[in-house]
């Protein structure tokens, strides 16, 4: 998409698509944690089956954390972005943006640009450690396939 859209297009079809995507995997999360919880009680778990709740209570937690406060902070400052790129007639290219040459003599854009990609990496933390915690929870499940 970001090689085919133009950048603005691209930002737009993303606000729409991950707060769908975190949706979904908070769902599958919070199914995820209450069937695990269901099937091995805390006071009768193992300290292993105790690790792989945490886990799975943690993807969870990371999940929700993008999709209330990371998700809605960067569509806001996207939209912010959009406006002052529109000003100055930039976002329309396909593929790599004119945006950081213009930031070199727009401060409030530079400003914009450096919020952002603050959001989105810490947006982007949170979805490696859902990822990684489910990762983790995924090789204890696969530990306990015997074939």
């Amino acid at each position: 998409m970001f090689k085919n859209l133009p950048r603005h297009q691209f930002g737009n079809l993303q606000s729409k698509m991950f707060p769908a995507y975190f949706s979904m995997v908070g769902v599958c999360c919070a199914v995820s944690v209450a069937s695990f919880g269901y099937l091995h009680p805390w006071k009768t778990s193992s300290t292993t089956e105790r690790y792989q709740l945490g886990f799975l209570l943690s993807s969870f937690a990371f999940n929700l954390t993008n999709l209330f406060v990371f998700t809605p902070m960067t569509i806001e400052m996207m939209k912010q972005r959009h406006k002052v790129e529109r000003e100055n007639n930039i976002g329309e290219e396909v593929g790599w943006s004119k945006n950081v040459e213009v930031a070199k003599s727009n401060p409030k854009l530079a400003a914009m640009n450096k919020k952002f990609g603050m959001i989105h990496g810490l947006s982007s933390l949170a979805n490696i450690m859902s990822f990684g915690s489910l990762a983790i929870h995924s090789w204890y499940l696969a530990g306990k396939i015997d074939l």
